[in-house]
């Protein structure tokens, strides 16, 4: 992360990171998951579910920071995130 200016705790910033978990078969195709997405994790594949919708598939799982949003909009609790071991964040000051 770019910061402006060097905060003072710059050596203590961990940012955690997350595992996305979808379960096709519960899935509508909504969309909520991929349209909310800070970090662009998610989009939308070609594959059907057993329902017959398009289901969201992970295009850059580095990416997630386990904010949890995908998990909060699911309106069939189709997806969630694990959290990975936290990081340490390179600062460029």
């Amino acid at each position: 992360m770019k910061y402006w200016r060097r905060p003072l705790d710059s050596g203590q910033i961990k940012i955690p990171y997350g595992e996305v978990h979808i379960i096709k078969d519960r899935c509508k195709g909504c969309g909520f998951c991929v349209e909310y997405c800070p970090k662009d994790v998610l989009e939308m594949s070609e594959d059907y579910n057993a329902k017959g919708y398009h289901t969201p598939r992970i295009k850059d799982e580095e990416a997630c920071v386990s904010c949890g949003l995908c998990e909060m909009l699911c309106p069939d609790f189709a997806i969630f995130v694990v959290s990975k071991e936290e990081k340490e964040a390179k600062v460029e000051g």
